[in-house]
């Protein structure tokens, strides 16, 4: 607008004035030059300094002008300060014929608890595409949860000299969004809780009619959107409330919840083992309606997976009414949409919906949209930031969740198929460090120094590691992808043990294997890693799933198991067993599996490194995320709400009174 507004003045100038008058007025150039990408340059310490530290001395951009960059206009951001906006979902309309550019899933190999450095050569790869290649590349990535974030792994921003920043806002409330999912979750658990005591306390069908569809002041009454809703899922086609038989309004009135029935608790975004399991109802007027519930962290919330997964307002407000939060007596799915509550549900997450743009160190654009947990949910940032992103960008660098055996899988079997998408190429992270522990080096343990076998060069330990990543090589080739090893260095790798996980990963069927220092460089570090990628996204692919959808879900979960894991069994507890049949008979068996096990190994025991052989794994319980449009299996015992340690590293965090800055971040 305001480019227009300025040649509309200087053709006004042109008519009243002479032709040198004219050239002194803004040349056109100038507005092309607003728009031109303009990396960052980065000022490399020794020894590198802490992240916090690197961050805070990284110089912003205004985010007008990485939105500039990219050609989104102003009219379609909402601001959230000089550094950070929420992007507005009518923008896929504007672009809606602009070619994608290439898809890129950045996965690792089964991590260490310190985890293999996923996000940080996410990072570091777009800011070599972006600030040294010159492709026009955006990262998009997850938010992270306050739970790690105060607990003991730290924020997921990145590291090093690949960052998003700024890592603060990252890293903590960001633009409210996982506050507006515990919002709209805890509503949705109050009002099961209230319809059931309401249920119980009249149980009179005429007087329950009567309390849900009250008469106004002239005696009028009318059914609400939701209402409506329900109605025609039940097959009553009428819509004025005084039409229903007395039969009509007590199907259309009571949902018949007992206690057992419901399959929905709270949610809060701390680490607070304490809530893992309460007693609810004993308050004096709740007396009668005592019962156990407990909480899971906030992003284990399926409304989190169902941001993550949902491709416009109108899906994700279905998706929040399709949820079901409870099993009646009857049998019977009640959703959220039979409590009435699913309209409210989609009010609380109507902002939430709009993807952050940041940026990187380097001052390439970045979307942090949505986090469902890798293990319990699917650990993708959203399919909407990923459309908004690929008709941006040439080039753009998404990251899966944990190991590739979960995030992968699930990227592949999950998102891509509920987005459309189609992946470009398949980059798998590896460090001599975590291969060295699934050749049995000794525990490591975040917070405590590592062995002499990890920082010592040690080849025999590499050697017997390697089939772990050999086989996430393998997996991700039978989707049809081609895949890039970035071999993740740190200062203690040796070249000898660099080039022996080159060397297998080529063996493997990998297209490239490059070493990268991103961490400690940037995105000159990963200059290589760049290069290795572009070369390979030319390469043809054939993406496919791993399975079918309309299997029953035993095959589905075998599959799984004997294709990326390489169980030789699956094994069932009865809890499992009749899960499955219940889910089946109502309708639900075609949905897609989201696998909930440990990401520390390709089996359902945390234990077992390597690429191990000769074992089944146990599904001890299934659940149903039917609104975000997932079966998750769990095997073995999965937790959905963590647990603070002795120290947490909230003890560092504070506030520098002086400057204001926040201190202790990492």
């Amino acid at each position: 607008m305001a480019t227009k507004a300025k040649s509309t003045r200087k053709t006004a100038k042109a008519k009243a004035k002479p032709k040198a008058a004219v050239k002194k007025a803004a040349p056109k150039k100038a507005v092309k030059a607003a728009v031109t990408f303009m990396p960052t340059k980065l000022k490399l310490v020794r020894p590198v300094p802490s992240d916090i530290e690197i961050a805070q001395a990284g110089k912003l951009k205004p985010i007008l002008q990485i939105a500039q960059e990219l050609g989104i206009k102003e009219s379609e951001l909402e601001m959230f300060g000089p550094y950070k906006a929420k992007i507005k979902l009518e923008i896929l309309k504007r672009l809606a014929n602009r070619k994608n550019g290439k898809y890129i899933d950045v996965t690792a190999i089964t991590p260490t608890p310190l985890g293999e450095g996923k996000t940080t050569t996410t990072v570091g790869l777009s800011q070599a595409l972006g600030a040294h290649l010159g492709k026009k590349v955006m990262t998009v990535i997850r938010q992270p949860s306050q739970g790690p974030t105060f607990g003991i792994k730290g924020g997921a921003a990145g590291g090093g000299y690949s960052q998003i920043i700024p890592m603060e806002d990252f890293n903590l409330h960001l633009t409210g969004d996982i506050h507006a999912i515990t919002a709209a979750h805890n509503l949705c658990a109050a009002a099961l809780d209230a319809r059931i005591m309401h249920e119980a306390n009249t149980p009179d069908d005429e007087k329950l009619f009567n309390a849900l569809c009250p008469a106004d002041k002239k005696g009028q009454r009318k059914f609400s959107p939701s209402m409506l809703r329900r109605l025609k899922k039940l097959g009553i086609g009428k819509t004025n409330p005084n039409d229903l038989t007395p039969e009509e309004r007590a199907r259309f009135s009571r949902l018949d919840i007992g206690y057992d029935g419901v399959q929905w608790r709270r949610v809060i975004d701390i680490n607070d083992r304490m809530l893992r399991d309460i007693q609810t109802g004993l308050g004096k007027d709740e007396a009668g309606f005592e019962h156990k519930s407990g909480y899971d962290i906030t992003v284990a919330s399926e409304i989190m997976a169902i941001l993550a997964l949902t491709t416009d307002l109108a899906d994700m407000r279905d998706r929040l009414g399709r949820m079901v939060v409870a099993v009646s007596r009857k049998g019977e799915a009640v959703t959220a949409e039979d409590l009435g509550v699913a309209g409210a549900l989609t009010v609380l997450m109507k902002d939430a919906i709009k993807p952050n743009l940041m940026q990187t160190l380097e001052g390439t654009p970045a979307i942090v949209h949505a986090g469902p947990f890798a293990n319990i949910a699917h650990g993708q940032s959203s399919i909407i930031a990923d459309k908004i992103a690929l008709k941006m960008a040439d080039y753009v660098i998404t990251e899966s969740g944990f190991g590739a055996d979960i995030g992968m899988e699930k990227f592949m079997d999950i998102k891509c198929r509920y987005s459309g998408l189609t992946p470009s190429l398949v980059v798998l992270v590896a460090t001599v460090r975590a291969l060295k522990m699934h050749g049995g080096g000794p525990k490591v343990v975040a917070g405590k120094p590592l062995a002499p076998e990890y920082t010592d060069e040690n080849l025999e330990l590499l050697q017997k590691g390697l089939p772990n990543m050999v086989q996430h090589i393998e997996n991700a080739l039978k989707y049809g992808v081609n895949v890039v090893v970035a071999v993740n260095s740190f200062a203690n790798d040796t070249p000898a043990e660099v080039e022996m996980v080159r060397k297998a990963a080529l063996e493997a069927g990998a297209m490239d294997a490059v070493v990268s220092r991103h961490w400690m460089e940037g995105g000159k570090g990963a200059l290589k890693l760049a290069e290795a990628v572009v070369k390979a996204c030319e390469k043809p692919s054939n993406f496919k799933f791993l399975y079918p959808l309309n299997i029953p879900v035993k095959e589905k979960i075998e599959t799984i198991a004997r294709e990326i894991y390489r169980a030789d069994g699956v094994d069932y507890t009865p809890e499992a067993e009749a899960k499955i049949e219940q889910f089946t008979k109502l309708g639900f068996g075609d949905l897609p599996l989201c696998m909930a096990k440990t990401h520390l190994s390709f089996t359902d025991k945390a234990d077992q490194k390597g690429a191990p052989r000769g074992f089944r794994v146990t599904i001890s319980d299934i659940r149903a995320s039917v609104g975000a449009g997932f079966l998750y299996p769990l095997l073995g015992t999965m937790r959905t709400m963590p647990g603070l340690p002795t120290r947490p590293v909230f003890y560092d965090v504070d506030l520098d009174l002086e400057t204001g800055k926040v201190v202790g971040l990492f």
